[in-house]
């Protein structure tokens, strides 16, 4: 089956089925070490500046409401929401959910990790 088709007005769209193949682990060669890559990924989490206000928020607080925050910053919630899932995925923030409320702060450990990692390429 090459795809499917419909149209739409003067357009016809066709859809083509995605096929991915798995290549097993041993087949990769491993080019990083596992600080190179965590340092890759505190990069990225910080590499946006309404994460970088975030975390300085965190950072001169115990712990800050999303609702607080989302006063605080000049972004629309979901978008504060995207921001603080990207940092909690990358380790550097927690959450406590209470329903309604969700709490952030800063992961210490792991804030105090990409300080380290990122001072020794920085030097």
């Amino acid at each position: 089956m090459a795809g499917s088709r419909f149209s739409t007005g003067k357009f016809v769209r066709i859809f083509t089925p995605l096929i991915i193949i798995k290549m097993p682990e041993s087949s990769k060669t491993k080019y990083f070490t596992i600080e190179q890559e965590q340092t890759a990924r505190f990069a990225k989490a910080l590499g946006h500046p309404v994460r970088i206000a975030i975390l300085e928020l965190l950072e001169s607080q115990t712990c800050c409401f999303h609702g607080d925050m989302a006063e605080e910053l000049p972004v629309a919630k979901s978008t504060l929401s995207q921001h603080l899932k990207e940092l909690k995925s990358a380790g550097l923030i927690q959450g406590d959910i209470t329903p309604p409320t969700i709490k952030y702060c800063i992961n210490r450990e792991n804030f105090s990790l990409a300080k380290s990692l990122l001072n020794k390429i920085l030097k």
